[in-house]
């Protein structure tokens, strides 16, 4: 028996929902013009609870390390601006930081640190604007549904953050280059550790996941921190840079997207 085209077009829409919804693909982005590229990680949606109240989370994509100075310096230094007369470039770009905001740690392959959200922002809006794609800080809820699968089935016994984490105890008070540690099982690098990644809340300024000054047992899901002024004590800027951090060494962040 031949299908009717109702059941035709009912089937077609299916298809179409499904299509709208599946969880998307994971892919790699090379910035045009450079030999930089990072890699984006599918997350399929889910459930997360925040403070108290129940948070539906849609199939997003997140960035599978934190963002690294490699691909930050493209924007800071203006490494994709126009050149020999190609038309000026719009892009408001960092200013000259107080003071070496890599702290002589390492450089190349290292996650970017020292950076305020709202610059942080201005790098995903410079991104979406090269790539045509529309990248953006992953908001908390999204960032805690991604930290729960992450840390999988078993619990985060201090082997298992010992293997996966650069945290207080195993960091000697410093950053290290991405993806040298374990990968979790989302397949992500650092999410818990290394540098504290910003998130999308709303007016408050909140890291999640810890950085390599936590200790082991303040890693995880739950890890949150609030930026007070301790943050960017030295800057002698009035106001304070929007661009740096003089003393949040132990801030970065990560990348999110919606499929596309």
């Amino acid at each position: 028996m031949r299908p009717t085209f109702l059941a035709l077009l009912v089937s077609a829409s299916a298809a179409t929902l499904i299509a709208q919804t599946a969880t998307p693909q994971a892919y790699r982005e090379t910035i045009s013009g450079t030999v930089v590229s990072f890699e984006m990680v599918p997350v399929s949606s889910g459930q997360v609870t925040l403070d108290g109240k129940t948070v539906e989370v849609k199939p997003f994509l997140i960035g599978r390390t934190e963002v690294t100075w490699d691909l930050y310096d493209v924007f800071a230094l203006g490494l994709d601006a126009p050149k020999g007369g190609g038309g000026a470039d719009a892009v408001a770009r960092p200013s000259q930081p107080y003071s070496a905001p890599d702290y002589g740690w390492g450089h190349a392959g290292y996650p970017a640190i020292s950076i305020p959200r709202q610059a942080a922002e201005a790098f995903a809006a410079w991104l979406s604007n090269k790539t045509g794609k529309k990248y953006r800080l992953p908001t908390e809820a999204e960032w805690a549904h991604a930290a729960i699968l992450a840390a999988g089935r078993e619990p985060l016994t201090p082997a298992k953050l010992d293997a996966m984490a650069w945290h207080r105890d195993n960091s000697s008070a410093r950053t290290h280059p991405v993806g040298t540690k374990a990968a979790d099982a989302l397949g992500l690098f650092d999410l818990f550790g290394n540098a504290a990644e910003w998130v999308a809340a709303g007016d408050a300024f909140i890291t999640r996941g810890g950085s390599f000054r936590s200790p082991p047992n303040g890693l995880g899901p739950a890890t949150r921190a609030e930026q007070d002024e301790s943050w960017n004590e030295r800057d002698p800027q009035l106001p304070k840079s929007r661009w740096w951090l003089s003393d949040g060494p132990f801030v970065g962040f990560r990348l999110a997207l919606d499929k596309f």
